[in-house]
């Protein structure tokens, strides 16, 4: 660390973030790669993976949380993570093989990108999706719904190993398009569940490759902790409407500033 004031704004940070976490539930978490390259001056790689961390680490206590309340499917988790593990496995067993090049810096660039839009686009449409689910089920038969879980869990994996973004507001979006009679409480437990080994195991993969600012991660958590119990009991006081138009614009801005520096 470079000092008290950075050590500070660290916290700071990683309040803010923890507040807009727990104030939107799922999304917020998705400015943090871009807060760690645009404020901390991270490389992209560390950026990412010390979000991985953060992303994995303050969802644990939610997820035993919605584990005791019954609150996950774990056939769905299940066909998430044999999808979603292996890509990442994958995905970082080729960034090992290509190392830091200029070439494979510009895809976490492009992959933060678009990762960053999917999410702006997905929360601004929350209350659409359900009503697309249940369209869809003329096609998403029964027997079609375990291989399509498993596809989404990879293409989760490549997506969330490469920009840390995903597991969370997208992952619920695919769930929700593939089981539109999920209840919303098992619904967000389930993609909680699926998020927290998805992201440490990818945190691991980044990890092995150096690209991680653990001192950085700590004073984040520091922060962030004590401010998502406070952002949670906001959620009430605010509109979700207002909630939801501020955070797709922070995405969208930060989306078109990383794809102009890819």
């Amino acid at each position: 660390m470079l000092g008290i004031h950075l050590d500070w704004l660290a916290i700071a940070s990683g309040f803010g973030i923890g507040l807009i976490v727990g104030i939107t539930g799922v999304g917020g978490g998705s400015l943090m790669t871009p807060l760690l390259i645009s404020v901390f001056h991270l490389d992209k790689a560390v950026a990412i993976g010390t979000d991985l961390w953060f992303a994995g680490l303050t969802k644990v206590s939610g997820s035993i949380a919605h584990h005791r309340h019954g609150h996950v499917d774990y056939r769905i988790t299940t066909l998430l993570l044999a999808g979603s593990i292996p890509a990442t496995i994958g995905t970082t067993a080729w960034m090992h093989l290509v190392g830091l090049t200029k070439q494979a810096d510009s895809m976490l660039s492009f992959a933060l990108g678009i990762a960053l839009v999917l999410t702006a686009i997905t929360i601004m449409l929350r209350p659409v999706w359900h009503r697309v689910g249940l369209y869809l089920e003329r096609w998403i038969t029964p027997s079609r719904q375990p291989w399509l879980t498993v596809l989404c869990g990879l293409i989760l994996g490549v997506l969330v190993s490469l920009s840390s973004i995903g597991a969370g507001a997208l992952g619920a979006t695919l769930i929700l398009l593939l089981y539109p009679r999920l209840s919303t409480a098992r619904l967000v437990g389930t993609d909680i569940a699926h998020a927290v080994p998805l992201t440490l195991v990818a945190g691991i993969g980044h990890a092995t490759l150096g690209n991680v600012h653990w001192m950085l991660l700590i004073e984040l958590l520091i922060g962030s902790v004590p401010a998502i119990w406070l952002g949670a009991r906001l959620t009430k006081l605010l509109p979700d409407m207002w909630t939801r138009l501020a955070l797709c614009a922070s995405l969208l801005l930060a989306a078109r500033k990383i794809l102009m520096i890819a």
